[in-house]
């Protein structure tokens, strides 16, 4: 067994050992399988194509343990400021992977709707849940997805019936307390949308430091894997909102498949940790399909983000639109590769992507790929990638009719974000989002 993997596959066997008895044997298979697989494919290295720009040595290299426990000593009062500044369906609170009921509230919920705990869900309605886990998001390439799967102990399970609207929000927050050592969370989303259902998900990470290590940078690391099934004529609305730790990892898998006539929208905002890999893959499985993805990053210091997605079109008449826009500052890198895939018999579809990044200083830089691969002759697709640092003159601009530089670069950054920024439905919410990117982007 290689040294870098030693201790993850301790740590994982010693979970399942630990599960055994209470889990159903489907589940306890499907650990074994991503065990196994994680062991065959190991952690990528930059001679992987789609690694080529992201080491993931930190991770790798680490020794990151479980929590003991979900830290339940937290209340309401600490979570007041990671809760979302809306009214809310339902909230359910997960600290160090694990579900914290006493700060967790699904009592507003419409009747059928469900959101528990995937443990919850394994130990009372199996048959639902063996139906979907592990579907989408195969352990088979994926490394990180395998590692995830080993884990898999505890998550969320939002269940919204056929013909039911889910009008307040529901949030899934994931914090991160600090220990002794530094720790590692495998959370699992399932999120299965019936027929002409609607609701909107908000999927937040964030890190929660106490006091006695307010000085230090929390290390820790995230491996989340979400899957989304969503039903004939079903729209789903999805944010993830990633505001961890200047110290931590972050790696995380969205994987959906959309039924015919679904609407999908996913915004991806990454404004925290020191490493971060997001991959996105959106299949597009039944005609009349459409998929929106915007992503907002911003890097400083020496972080490193990167951005993986494709939007498969596998049924024709569908569409997609996508924008991401990454802020860059200090020594800070980022990846983008964006894949549209369009397959045989998907004719008639209409494809836009877009990615642009502002670089605001000299060392900064991006790796960008957009990718077409069409093997269909009756289709719509464009893609455009786009770098640049600020425009002296529209500082110029702006200094000449009153304002400071510091205060025109800030408008200036806030208006390129704005494009990703205007397209999330919450206004509250978009609002604490630009309040939180102006701080951190203070010099």
């Amino acid at each position: 067994m290689p040294p870098l993997l030693d201790s993850y596959i301790t740590e994982a066997e010693r979970t399942g050992a630990t599960r055994r008895r209470i889990d159903p044997d489907w589940l306890s298979q499907a650990r074994r399988s991503g065990l196994e697989r994680f062991q065959a494919l190991g952690f990528p290295t930059t001679r992987d194509e789609a690694w080529r720009f992201t080491s993931v040595a930190p991770i790798a290299e680490g020794r990151f343990t479980l929590a003991s426990n979900g830290a339940s000593s937290l209340d309401r009062g600490e979570l007041a400021r990671f809760q979302l500044p809306h009214e809310t369906a339902a909230t359910l609170v997960f600290v160090n992977g694990r579900c914290v009921a006493a700060a967790s509230d699904v009592d507003r919920l419409p009747p059928g709707v469900q959101v528990e705990t995937l443990g919850h869900v394994a130990s009372s309605r199996t048959d639902k849940l063996e139906a979907y886990l592990g579907r989408i998001a195969a352990v088979d390439r994926q490394p990180f997805v395998a590692l995830n799967t080993a884990f898999l102990v505890d998550g969320a399970f939002v269940h919204v019936p056929d013909s039911i609207i889910v009008h307040a929000p529901i949030q899934l927050l994931f914090l991160s307390v600090d220990g002794q050592r530094p720790l590692m969370a495998h959370p699992r989303v399932l999120v299965v949308m019936g027929a002409s259902s609607q609701a909107t998900i908000v999927e937040s990470y964030a890190s929660f430091v106490t006091p006695d290590a307010a000085s230090r940078s929390a290390q820790y690391f995230t491996n989340t894997v979400t899957e989304a099934v969503v039903g004939e004529n079903a729209t789903l609305e999805h944010i993830k909102l990633q505001r961890e730790s200047p110290g931590s990892f972050h790696v995380g898998g969205m994987y959906l498949r959309t039924a015919r006539d679904a609407n999908i929208t996913c915004h991806s905002i990454s404004l925290g940790g020191a490493l971060v890999r997001n991959d996105v893959l959106a299949v597009l499985d039944g005609e009349g399909g459409m998929c929106t993805l915007n992503g907002l990053y911003l890097g400083e210091g020496t972080r490193l983000v990167d951005n993986h997605t494709t939007i498969d079109h596998a049924r024709p008449h569908c569409g997609s639109r996508e924008i991401y826009k990454g802020i860059l500052a200090d020594r800070a890198q980022a990846v983008f590769n964006g894949k549209i895939v369009v397959r045989p018999d998907a004719q008639k579809t209409d494809a836009k992507q877009t990615n642009k990044a502002l670089l605001l200083s000299e060392d900064a830089q991006i790796n960008t790929k957009p990718e077409l691969e069409i093997f269909a002759n009756d289709v719509k697709c464009t893609h455009g990638a786009a770098v640049g640092q600020m425009d002296d003159e529209a500082i110029f601009y702006l200094r000449a009719r009153g304002l400071g530089e510091q205060e025109a670069r800030h408008l200036l950054i806030r208006a390129f974000a704005s494009d990703v920024l205007n397209q999330i439905p919450l206004e509250q919410l978009r609002t604490r989002i630009d309040e939180d990117l102006s701080r951190r982007l203070q010099p």
